[in-house]
């Protein structure tokens, strides 16, 4: 008789809900949340197990790979249509009764499966989040050191990246308190400016060394980091059925609002990975930069702006680009520069 399991995962511990294919409950329990000891409560009880599931998160992956060595059914389902089947199913939220809930989507079959990123993937997608973070925080000290020299009424002039210290330093050259406060957030400043850049040079690497990158950085506006965000995004180009799913998958397409005679068109969905959506817009700006290098892509984006306007034309650059970036994937070309003529 075939089992069907269902993990409710935390950082330390998993509750394991095992039912059998009418829905009773043959065996609960609660392990460390590792794939070994996971594996170890489902052994010896001599069951088929004809899928175990779980939802996505950040842990999954780990998870996934180690269940799946160990030769169980693994199955990483979508944890917004989990937790939308849990609420309907499940009158209290517990870790138990979410680890029942899952057991029986899997026994129901109505789910909807996560792909799970291959290693390669999960490395580029790390290192850019670590960029990223770098990024950020290198901007939360400059709003800092801004809004305390604003307290003393001194007003920091925008400029290059290069002459923030000068600038700095020059409105508090002559205030020994303020220099005590502000020094120290400088040096913060510049060893975080420094990981950020060491992480750049190890970003431009992996892309350079990647084929897929490389292809991809034939494209107009497209460098390392919109390349390497993209490949690490998508991971493997066979998953979409269709080039123009892709843009759907990253939130690009106008969300839609129907019923009966009711039929609302918003602005995007934005759903799936922010990151490639944001890598997207920021390479569809610098397409209508006047001083882009003429493409098929401009052009084209070009018109739309004229029709539509600017904003709506951005979003259908970035739109285009990413079924352009997977067709060339797909079919192992390069971009066209020119469009062709028939």
């Amino acid at each position: 008789m075939p089992c069907y399991v269902g993990l409710d995962a935390s950082k330390r511990t998993t509750k394991i809900c095992v039912l059998d294919e009418k829905g009773r409950v043959l065996r609960e329990g609660s392990v460390e949340s590792d794939p070994k000891a996971i594996a170890g409560f489902l052994r010896g009880e001599g069951r088929r197990y004809a899928r175990v599931g779980m939802e996505a998160w950040s842990l999954a992956p780990w998870l996934y790979a180690g269940l799946a060595r160990a030769g169980l059914p693994i199955i990483c389902i979508e944890a917004r249509h989990a937790h939308a089947v849990l609420n309907a199913t499940r009158a209290n939220k517990t870790d138990k009764n979410d680890a029942r809930g899952i057991a029986d989507i899997m026994r129901t079959g109505i789910y909807k499966t996560v792909h799970i990123k291959t290693p390669a993937s999960q490395q580029a997608r790390a290192l850019i989040a670590v960029r990223k973070l770098l990024k950020s925080k290198s901007l939360d000290v400059e709003n800092g050191i801004g809004a305390t020299l604003l307290v003393f009424g001194l007003k920091l002039k925008s400029g290059a990246r290069s002459t923030y210290e000068r600038r700095v330093r020059r409105l508090m050259v002559r205030d020994g308190f303020l220099k005590g406060l502000i020094e120290p957030l400088l040096s913060v400043r510049k060893r975080v400016l420094e990981e950020m850049d060491s992480f750049e040079d190890r970003l431009k690497v992996m892309a350079a060394e990647d084929p897929v990158c490389r292809r991809l950085m034939t494209a107009p506006a497209v460098g390392a980091v919109t390349a390497l965000t993209f490949r690490a995004a998508v991971d493997v180009p066979g998953r979409f059925v269709r080039s123009r799913d892709v843009a759907a998958h990253f939130g690009l397409t106008p969300k839609a609002n129907q019923s009966g005679e009711m039929d609302r068109q918003g602005g995007i969905s934005k759903r799936g990975d922010a990151g490639v959506r944001v890598a997207l817009f920021m390479s569809a700006m610098y397409q209508l930069r006047p001083g882009a290098k003429p493409s098929s892509l401009k052009t084209w984006g070009e018109a739309v702006a004229a029709r539509r306007g600017r904003m709506k034309a951005l979003l259908a650059i970035a739109r285009r680009l990413a079924v352009i970036l997977h067709r060339m994937w797909v079919t192992d070309t390069d971009f066209r520069w020119t469009a062709e003529t028939t």
